[in-house]
């Protein structure tokens, strides 16, 4: 059970104040009829009667569209339920509404490329792309694709695809060509996006051979679109079949008022990809209405975002914390977009960005906080961060160690919301919350009209122990399904097989005293030596103690008729595992989680595999010693790392 600490940080009541969950809960009161006193009573209400919190939720944001008379049918079941059938809105109209000369979208290619676009000028782009757009025949329901760094070019032709009703899919230019097209070619796009290259580690990266590949690959592709970055669009798209730079595909139109296309609240919006890692990446649909009002609850009523606040995000557009970061919009936010190695500027140039925009909101992986404690940054005693209101983590469990460490050497006075959902989803299941206490370790709550719970296998409630976190009622963002399945087979069985009517995360997660959860690790990767389940975040949270281990992975190896944990650790450059730091590592795992965690076997590797987005990849590395077959290697970012797992000699005996 988890231990009761103290809060590591509290709001401020002058925070409390002017918090838009605050405001919320006064309206909230009256719609409810009852008081409500504390995030618990709220979020009870919000899942008790999701209608009605719901609905609330569009008034308060102020959605643009008409919400219709009702707000939820067939509430009762999860496959079934549908929210705000006569709805008509569009989310691109809902993210353009500012016209002004504030700044809308910033961008940092590292530190080589820098720009700025206002919300006028961002509105201009979109206009004129729209217009290129409809004239080449892109219609609602239509796909377009962006094979494409993050960039304001990239959110600008998402924007005019979703304007018209088509649906906008994406991954990042540092994908395979067979990722790309394993993606692409099951969404068959008619108009695709790409840069003339990027910039990755002070490198440019020339992708004009992959591109030549891909557009080759994808038939439904009529016509390939340049975007600017390293300043050879021209050569680039004469390269390139179907290929025309931005400038050329956009200069026959000139800025007019952006035209939007009011759709159902179930309209394709967003085809997001599963990691594949496993087969072919499931394609995952989600709509407009789901996704603006989701992101709309996270970004204002969990990490308080109001208008003329400054939100970074480092995500790349193969990842959904992309689409999640681009919806800030809606909010009247200031976003500022980065591609690149966050490493780059001697491991400070996000740091640089932060502070020259006076950034508010800043998100990242607990990886990168892992490495930034390893690399001895010290950002709060080096930048002026005094506007800096929130960091939020994701990816992987932020250990308790990585809170201690923010607030030390960041800034003592911010909500570190790590938060948890996925690609599923595009949103969170848990998070935080602004007016609620930080507990190292916890994520601060589950998200308002989220009615998550922790099952044990027997689809009973615990609290205090490990189970399955699972979700009891529908909510907007559950996806339409996945593409090319339309008896969604293969959605039920994502989700529902487990538990009957209730969606099944995958997450080994615990709900603590304060309500608060812990997420141990995906429930397909838990480990379990002698029939005790052991989530793999508890095993890193000890590794990460030691300076000299970069990353680590665990995985369990079928042995004598049970399971044996092994542990991987990659060293600093130089250094090798030797007998010392094996017993040490032994030690601080068995006193830090307990013997049952102790690895049957520590085995240094030059690289652990991991995919796109930055996961590592603990089912492939199992397959692989085992001699099964990983389906698709194309989803890794680093596919040759693999190969160091096959054979090994110590896992033999």
């Amino acid at each position: 059970m988890q231990e009761d600490w103290s809060p590591i940080w509290q709001p401020l009541p002058s925070r409390l104040a002017g918090s838009h969950l605050t405001a919320f809960t006064r309206l909230a009161e009256t719609a409810f009829g009852q008081p409500l006193d504390d995030y618990h009573a709220l979020w009870q209400a919000s899942i008790d009667d999701p209608a009605r919190f719901w609905s609330l939720l569009w008034d308060y944001a102020g959605v643009i569209g008409s919400k219709g008379e009702t707000a939820l049918i067939h509430g009762d079941d999860m496959l079934a339920a549908r929210f705000f059938p006569d709805a008509r809105l569009n989310y691109a109209e809902n993210l353009l509404r500012r016209r002004d000369d504030a700044l809308a979208l910033v961008f940092w290619g590292e530190d080589k490329v820098k720009r700025e676009l206002t919300w006028w000028e961002l509105h201009d782009l979109v206009s004129r792309l729209q217009q290129a757009m409809s004239a080449m025949g892109v219609r609602a329901g239509d796909r377009v694709a962006g094979f494409v760094p993050n960039m304001p070019e990239t959110v600008a032709a998402m924007l005019a695809a979703t304007s018209l009703g088509a649906i906008w899919t994406s991954c990042s230019p540092d994908f395979g060509t067979d990722g790309a097209i394993d993606r692409f070619g099951q969404t068959e796009p008619k108009l695709l996006f790409c840069p003339d290259g990027y910039w990755y580690g002070g490198k440019a990266i020339d992708i004009r051979g992959k591109m030549q590949v891909i557009a080759d690959g994808l038939p439904s592709v009529e016509k390939v679109v340049v975007l600017p970055y390293l300043g050879q669009t021209a050569a680039f798209a004469a390269a390139v079949p179907k290929a025309a730079t931005l400038d050329d595909f956009i200069q026959p139109y000139i800025a007019n008022e952006v035209s939007f296309e009011r759709v159902p609240f179930n309209h394709p919006l967003f085809i997001l990809y599963s990691s594949g890692t496993t087969g072919k990446p499931k394609c995952i649909v989600h709509g407009h209405g789901g996704t603006l009002l989701q992101h709309l609850k996270e970004h204002q009523l969990h990490g308080d975002l109001h208008a003329g606040d400054v939100l970074l995000y480092f995500t790349t557009c193969g990842w959904m914390m992309w689409n999640w970061l681009v919806s800030g919009l809606a909010s009247g936010a200031t976003l500022l977009l980065y591609d690149g190695s966050p490493f780059a500027a001697n491991q400070r140039v996000l740091w640089d960005y932060v502070s020259a925009y006076h950034c508010t909101h800043f998100g990242t992986s607990a990886k990168y906080l892992d490495a930034l404690k390893k690399f001895g940054v010290e950002p709060g005693a080096e930048y002026d961060l005094s506007q800096l209101r929130a960091i939020f983590s994701t990816g992987s469990p932020l250990v308790a160690e990585s809170y201690d460490w923010v607030y030390q050497h960041i800034k003592q006075d911010l909500n570190l919301a790590s938060i948890s959902g996925g690609t599923d989803i595009v949103s969170c299941f848990a998070l935080g919350s602004a007016n609620l206490p930080v507990y190292r370790g916890e994520l601060q709550c589950r998200g308002l009209g989220m009615a998550v719970d922790i099952w044990n296998d027997r689809g009973q409630p615990v609290r205090g122990e490990k189970g399955e976190l699972v979700c009891t009622r529908p909510f907007p963002s559950m996806p339409i399904g996945f593409w090319h399945d339309p008896e969604r087979e293969k959605y039920r069985k994502a989700y529902f097989a487990r538990f009957p009517n209730t969606w099944c995360h995958g997450d080994y997660a615990e709900l603590t005293a304060h309500d608060g959860l812990i997420i141990y690790g995906r429930s397909d990767t838990v480990l379990n030596p002698g029939g005790v389940r052991i989530g793999t975040a508890e095993i890193y949270r000890q590794v990460e103690a030691f300076e000299d281990i970069l990353e680590s992975l665990a995985v369990g190896q079928r042995w004598q008729d049970d399971e044996r944990v092994i542990l991987f650790v990659r060293l600093r450059e130089g250094l090798t595992l030797d007998a010392d730091l094996v017993a040490r590592l032994r030690d601080k795992i068995k006193h830090g989680a307990s013997p049952r965690h102790v690895p049957a076997k520590i085995i240094q590797v030059a690289d652990i595999p991991r995919t796109i987005s930055g996961k590592i990849v603990e089912l492939a590395v199992k397959n692989v010693i085992h001699g099964e077959p990983v389906s698709n290697v194309t989803a890794l970012a680093n596919p040759q790392a693999l190969k160091l797992f096959e054979h090994l000699p110590e896992l033999q005996g």
